[in-house]
């Protein structure tokens, strides 16, 4: 067998050539739902050929034999790689004053780093300003331009004219807004048609926002303006995907048949009830709020959690009692891109079991996105994304961190051993 090893961005990556196959062999298996001892994965080419107690490989099989834990190639439910850390730049100044070449090279940076902690899949929601530019960055990684995971985009997102930022304090200033803006069905309906149409395979809705009197979150959408934007992406196979943090702003999109809520922060029992019976799932970004509350001064460990923090983790506890099916996603971009781990590791702090967590990565994240039978599992026929860890990640979900190996689509895009 002819292996090419070729270097991307400094980093070796391994090609395998047409017909190849590769044999990755470590303590235990995570398939997506559960745990094999002894169990191998053997690919061919871009796809995963068996799994299992592999035996009768064909000659010239490349074995890769680990320690650890072999497990699905992670997918990242809410990123934005088009964004970086508040407490590097402020979210206004990123969309005012970062050109969107700046963001978009930084964006390439992103998504090597998202990809070498791990996370072979993001669903990214939303460029914050950067209009259609995550189209392009998906379709670079696709052609093999720049290393990087495999995108599910939103593009621009949509909010209610007037909710959403930057704002000026001026009324007869008029500034770049971070979202598409929309006034009515009607304009909601068209932006729906036009995001898709410019290469959106999923469209994000903003459910509430802070545009209250005293700034306080409140509803943005009708039930059936977000109802209407439901049956307009579902005829051409796309999802509607909500940011709601109020109640009746998560009950709104609810109703509307919406496939996830993004954030949920002040959910309430009965809320998540309803939740539960819809089929909506929730994405619950703990990391953020985690985030900016250190970046407003809270020393975590140290001081008494905020209460917004409090609240966060009571809301969750909610969710998880209801019975509602949770992503994994950490809002990642409000912190740093490649430590997306973090939000695996607050779930579990938050009171999830570790392997709920790991399935939430990545069986559960690919069903909700309707990715189902293409990435989220170790199975015969679906894409070889792979990552191998040190340690058991069941016992401490931190060994998730422990990163051995790194493949997407048959690439290997970190092995042990291999030089430049």
């Amino acid at each position: 067998m002819r292996i090419i090893i070729f270097l991307l961005f400094s980093l070796p990556a391994l090609c395998l050539a047409q017909d190849s196959y590769v044999l990755v062999k470590a303590d235990q298996l995570f398939d997506g739902e559960t745990i094999h001892k002894g169990w191998s994965v053997l690919i061919k080419n871009r796809l995963i050929e068996a799994v299992g107690e592999v035996k009768g490989v064909p000659a010239g099989t490349k074995i890769i034999n680990l320690s650890g834990t072999i497990m699905p190639g992670l997918i990242e439910g809410h990123s934005h790689l088009f964004l970086h850390p508040y407490n590097e730049t402020s979210w206004n100044d990123q969309v005012l004053r970062e050109s969107r070449a700046e963001r978009t090279a930084r964006a390439v940076v992103h998504a090597k780093a998202t990809l070498m902690a791990g996370f072979t899949t993001v669903r990214d929601l939303g460029t914050e300003g950067a209009a259609f530019d995550d189209v392009g960055l998906k379709r670079a990684i696709e052609k093999g331009v720049i290393p990087g995971p495999r995108m599910i985009v939103a593009t621009k997102a949509i909010v209610a004219t007037g909710t959403y930022g930057p704002r000026s304090e001026s009324a007869d200033i008029e500034v770049p807004q971070g979202a598409a803006e929309v006034s009515g069905m009607e304009d909601l309906a068209n932006e729906v048609r036009t995001q898709i149409g410019k290469g959106a395979d999923l469209v994000k809705i903003y459910g509430d926002y802070r545009w209250g009197k005293n700034g306080e979150s409140l509803p943005t959408f009708s039930v059936e303006a977000l109802a209407s934007a439901v049956a307009i992406a579902a005829s051409g196979n796309r999802q509607i995907v909500v940011h709601a943090t109020t109640p009746e702003g998560m009950r709104r999109a609810i109703m509307a048949g919406v496939s996830t809520i993004e954030h949920g922060d002040d959910g309430n029992a009965g809320i998540f009830r309803l939740m539960k019976e819809r089929k909506v799932a929730l994405c619950p970004t703990l990391a953020a709020g985690d985030a900016t509350s250190q970046y407003r001064g809270w020393r975590k460990g140290i001081d008494p959690e905020p209460e917004k923090i409090a609240n966060k983790r009571k809301s969750f506890k909610l969710a998880l009692a209801a019975g509602v099916t949770i992503c994994m996603g950490g809002d990642v971009g409000v912190f740093t891109h490649g430590d997306n781990a973090r939000e695996m590791e607050m779930m579990v702090e938050y009171g999830m079991e570790p392997i709920a967590v790991l399935r939430s990565a990545t069986s559960v994240n690919a069903d909700v996105f309707g990715y189902a039978g293409q990435i989220g599992r170790i199975r015969k026929g679906l894409a070889a994304d792979l990552l191998v860890v040190s340690g058991n990640p069941v016992r401490d979900i931190k060994a998730v961190r422990n990163i051995q190996l790194v493949m997407k689509d048959g690439v290997l895009y970190k092995v042990p051993g291999a030089t430049p």
